[in-house]
């Protein structure tokens, strides 16, 4: 439980300097949305949960304990990681556009890869949920990011980094959370199971 809550705080940290960036290099910022209530909340908490149990229960639950018994943790991680990337095409509907394609798949592919090696060094799903539903939570919920429109906090206007800072914005949204996240798992995170093993 201390992974889960670790992992939340640190996903969460890095979604909120995230979305700072993305509004401090132009004339935008963000507003309370006064009409948002506490059962939204509740409800849209809900369905961001759910979602976010369904894909690690699928990518890291089932298929990279399958893969990491037949494959080894490296391949195995490799593996989850393209499939998690894939299949955020989907779930983005990103078919029509093949630069978004790339983008998607290089941004939640490394993610992707780096919570799979989360379940690979614990056994266990709780750091990997933590890192996902924190950023999920912070990402859709607070900052309205996502596919269920505004919810408490809504930019201005829709002005969009340029150049440099957008570079730089990008490079952050993709590498932050993962590298902070290896460093968590190299320094802060014994080893506690090998699920290479069959019982």
């Amino acid at each position: 439980m201390k992974q889960l809550g670790w992992a939340v705080l640190l996903s969460i940290g890095c979604c909120f300097v995230y979305h700072i960036l993305r509004t401090l290099f132009i004339d935008n910022s963000w507003y309370y949305n006064r009409s948002y209530t506490f059962k939204g909340f509740l409800f849209n908490s809900w369905w961001v949960l759910k979602s976010v149990l369904f894909e690690e229960l699928i990518f890291r639950g089932a298929l990279l304990f399958i893969a990491i018994r037949k494959l080894g943790v490296q391949k195995a991680c490799l593996l989850s990681a393209v499939a998690f990337g894939i299949y955020h095409w989907f779930s983005y509907n990103a078919f029509s556009n093949p630069d978004q394609m790339a983008i998607i798949f290089l941004m939640t592919g490394i993610f992707g890869y780096v919570i799979a090696l989360a379940f690979a060094k614990t056994g266990s799903l709780y750091l990997p949920i933590g890192l996902h539903l924190g950023w999920n939570l912070a990402n859709i919920i607070l900052f309205s990011n996502g596919p269920l429109g505004h919810q408490i906090l809504v930019r201005v206007n829709d002005l969009q980094l340029q150049g440099l800072p957008s570079l730089a914005v990008f490079l952050f949204q993709t590498l932050a959370l993962p590298a902070l996240s290896m460093v968590y798992l190299r320094f802060f995170v014994k080893k506690t199971k090998d699920i290479r093993v069959r019982k």
